[in-house]
């Protein structure tokens, strides 16, 4: 039996040692009882960039291979032996010549800016061919679960649509489909037209698509990455977004959460014009945020800036209550060198708007303005992007 279970984890071991390609770079992959997947990649020690890059990758890959439940990966790297001198008269060698053991490069390593300059691709324009009908589009990220973020993206859609914009909004959310609730559209699906193309359900003055939209709402989303990045790319490619004579002014992306296979295809592979990060002021929030800005720095997309969530509670008398933290967003930004574009307060409009299906942005609340200010802030980033360099993303020694 011993032998049988050894056998079967060294089976998944070596297909996701064919997944990967065997590069030269997997020193080790092994999967405990557990299912899960421990993989040894040497990296280079100079591209810390390219090394969470190919961390993220693998990753990606491994969790693909089927009876893989988790994915742990350890970056090596070695380095170069300094240059060979004489021995000594008497023959007796140097002891300074014998070669660096490998070390491990901690998980938290920063990013600096040479690196970052070094790994990224220099243009995405030639790789990627922009989707017809779609003048910008944008994604709405957050490296962790729980920010706000879809909250977000619904309602700074409707802040742009309210403020005259075509708008699309795109629920790339496969686990957690959550706008048709927040637009009031569960139950409705979207109609084929004649060219066999995905007709997007129109609310609130938006184009909105969402798997939501496809799939029973009761039913898990079991899907693996594959079949995930198909659903996304045929509610992208294959829908009527706009025409050539009458394009959407920006298409609005509200992409799963985390830094993981979805999100960097989507980040490669769609022609992305910029991304907004969403973030909480507390520190378990904020350590997730670098990684998911490496992610874009690594595939060159621009990030226009950070959004803070649940920043304040005010009380009947006025008196603000921090009570997630305070000014981390804006901290983290000044780390990065991105403009903390809001601070979005915990109101109870929010909240309702998104249950009711009626985004706050579309009322003429308090949370109303937060909302078309951001849209506001928004739109000038990307409208900069055309005339001046995005912003760099920095990441301090």
């Amino acid at each position: 039996m011993f032998q049988s279970k050894s056998k079967a984890r060294q089976k998944l071991a070596d297909a996701i040692t064919a997944a990967l390609g065997a590069p030269d770079w997997l020193e080790s992959a092994r999967v405990d009882e557990n299912g899960r997947a421990i993989l040894v990649i040497r990296a280079d020690p100079g591209d810390p960039a390219g090394a969470e890059a190919l961390k993220l990758a693998a990753e990606g890959k491994a969790g693909l291979v089927p009876g893989i439940e988790a994915v742990s990966v350890v970056l090596t790297a070695e380095r170069a032996a300094p240059a060979r001198r004489h021995t000594h008269s008497h023959g007796a060698p140097d002891l300074a010549l014998t070669p660096s053991p490998k070390r491990r490069v901690s998980k938290g390593a920063r990013l600096s800016d040479e690196a970052l300059q070094q790994g990224a691709p220099q243009s995405r324009a030639a790789e990627v061919a922009k989707i017809p009908g779609i003048s910008r589009i944008l994604v709405v990220a957050s490296a962790k679960g729980g920010v706000g973020k879809s909250t977000v993206a619904v309602n700074l859609a409707a802040a742009m649509a309210k403020a005259g914009m075509k708008v699309g909004l795109l629920d790339a959310d496969i686990y957690g489909p959550s706008i048709p609730t927040m637009l009031g559209t569960v139950g409705e699906e979207p109609k084929g037209s004649k060219n066999k193309k995905l007709i997007p359900v129109e609310a609130h003055g938006m184009k909105t698509l969402s798997i939501g939209y496809l799939s029973d709402p009761d039913a898990p989303m079991i899907w693996r990455g594959p079949i995930v990045m198909s659903a996304i790319t045929q509610m992208l490619n294959d829908a009527e977004w706009g025409t050539q004579k009458d394009p959407l002014d920006v298409l609005v992306i509200d992409t799963p959460p985390g830094t993981g296979d979805a999100q960097l295809t989507i980040a490669q592979r769609v022609p992305v014009t910029a991304a907004l990060i969403v973030t909480t002021p507390q520190e378990v929030a904020l350590a997730d945020v670098r990684r998911g800005a490496a992610m874009f720095a690594k595939t060159a997309v621009p990030v226009i800036g950070l959004v803070e969530t649940m920043s304040w509670f005010e009380d009947p008398t006025g008196a603000r209550h921090y009570l997630m933290g305070q000014g981390g967003g804006q901290r983290m930004a000044d780390t990065l060198g991105l403009p903390l574009l809001k601070e979005i307060p915990m109101l109870t409009e929010i909240r309702e708007g998104g249950d009711n299906g009626v985004p706050a942005a579309l009322g003429s609340g308090p949370a109303a303005g937060v909302f078309h200010e951001l849209a506001r802030n928004v739109a000038i980033a990307l409208d900069q992007l055309e005339t001046k360099a995005p912003p760099e993303i920095v990441f301090e020694e």
